[in-house]
């Protein structure tokens, strides 16, 4: 079906979608504070600042600012022992670095399927990769939405594994009241320019285990002591420190979060009230026991059975025609040519049919900007499906019958 008759008159939303990143006044002003005070590094006070602030939001006792959310990932595997001959058990269904972090430590990463209502790693699906080489889990809070954390908690307790949360997609999400990032041994934050609190890049690594705390820090650091001598190096380490110009916009988005998390939040549950009216798209779903989404994404699943067999993809350029910014999301990452080109083991037989269905047929989003806008605009969202399934039927009803 060609996209000019799927798609005609008015657009549904003809306006703008909110701008990202935000850059307030204060932001300025706390940039130009570190341009002019010379410590744009080691020394200065925003960096500190922010790790306290932040600690605090997610409700740990320590947080240590790196150069990104990959880089996070790579700490808290190597602060926990993780190397080589170790397995580490990840979902198909999230951000490359997930994956590649346990690479980049010599570990191998073994894929676990999704829940195919919650897009989230499927508890019931660790134990059934789990072997006597696994030695931490990753789950990942896809698109805001917290993982059942309970249950992989107790897998983890049962099989004596790290539990490694990355919560790239989810700065404020709660899992039974508390916040992300402090419900396994460790975690991981990015600040990635399209995260929830940006800072162009830069990362986090969260914990409450002091001695853990201690070695993230060492290990960010070029392998110094806290406490020691400037040039006193006890492991190795890397130079994976935030500059204070990323703090200080950090600073900013902290400020920002809740007000936006709370807009996010009702225009989300909004959206999918609306979109769940109509035939052919089933907005994701929280786990139980999830408390808040942080909306990173809002998520749906599209059947091409309720647009009379309009593939996704058709689905999906009508809908930006439409100004709705739809996209389909990931690929399953065992099949990636660079996680494939760099394990030491053979990826082809492996099969997560909730994750494949999502990639290949079913997944929707939209970025968490598009949920900074008004419910107006949320009705624009739902109308704009509602224009091109009327569209697919129009269309079908004025094709010549075959012969």
């Amino acid at each position: 079906m060609e996209k000019l008759a799927l798609h005609g008159g008015d657009k549904a939303h003809a306006g703008s979608w909110p701008a990202w990143p935000i850059c307030e006044e204060r932001d300025i002003e706390r940039i130009t504070q570190v341009a002019r005070s010379g410590k744009w590094g080691v020394g200065g006070e925003l960096v500190p600042e922010f790790e306290a602030r932040f600690a605090e939001f997610v409700g740990v006792e320590h947080c240590t600012c790196v150069t990104s959310g990959t880089t996070a990932l790579e700490v808290a595997l190597l602060a926990l022992g993780v190397g080589p001959g170790d397995e580490v058990i990840v979902p198909p269904y999230t951000f490359i670095a997930t994956a590649s972090s346990a690479l980049y430590v010599g570990a191998v990463p073994v894929f676990a399927d999704i829940d195919p209502d919650t897009f989230c790693i499927d508890p019931a699906r660790i134990e059934e990769v789990s072997t006597e080489k696994t030695k931490a889990i990753i789950p990942v809070h896809i698109g805001g939405s917290p993982c059942d954390m309970d249950a992989i908690n107790e897998i983890a307790q049962k099989h004596d594994l790290f539990v490694i949360e990355d919560c790239a997609q989810a700065h404020g999400a709660e899992w039974k009241g508390r916040r992300v990032g402090g419900l396994g041994h460790i975690s991981a934050f990015s600040f990635q320019v399209s995260k929830n609190i940006p800072a162009g890049e830069g990362g986090a690594v969260c914990t409450s285990d002091r001695k853990l705390a201690e070695r993230v820090w060492s290990i960010h650091n070029c392998g110094r002591v806290p406490e020691g001598a400037w040039y006193q190096h006890d492991i190795l380490g890397w130079n994976l420190r935030m500059t204070q110009f990323q703090a200080a916009v950090l600073l900013g988005g902290l400020e920002r979060v809740e007000e936006q998390m709370k807009l996010r939040d009702a225009n989300g549950k909004y959206l999918s009230q609306r979109l769940s009216e109509i035939e052919g798209i089933t907005p994701s779903k929280d786990t139980p026991g999830a408390t808040r989404n942080a909306y990173h994404l809002h998520m749906s699943k599209f059947d091409a059975a309720g647009f009379d067999g309009l593939p996704r993809s058709a689905f999906v350029e009508a809908m930006r025609a439409e100004g709705v910014p739809f996209s389909a999301g990931y690929n399953p990452l065992y099949k990636s040519p660079a996680i494939v080109a760099a394990s030491p083991v053979d990826y082809s037989d492996v099969c997560c049919p909730a994750c494949e269905r999502i990639c290949d047929q079913e997944g929707l989003w939209l970025s968490q900007n598009v949920l900074l806008a008004s419910q107006s605009d949320m009705d624009d969202i739902a109308d704009a499906a509602l224009k091109v399934q009327r569209n697919v039927s129009a269309l079908l009803a004025a094709a010549p019958a075959s012969e």
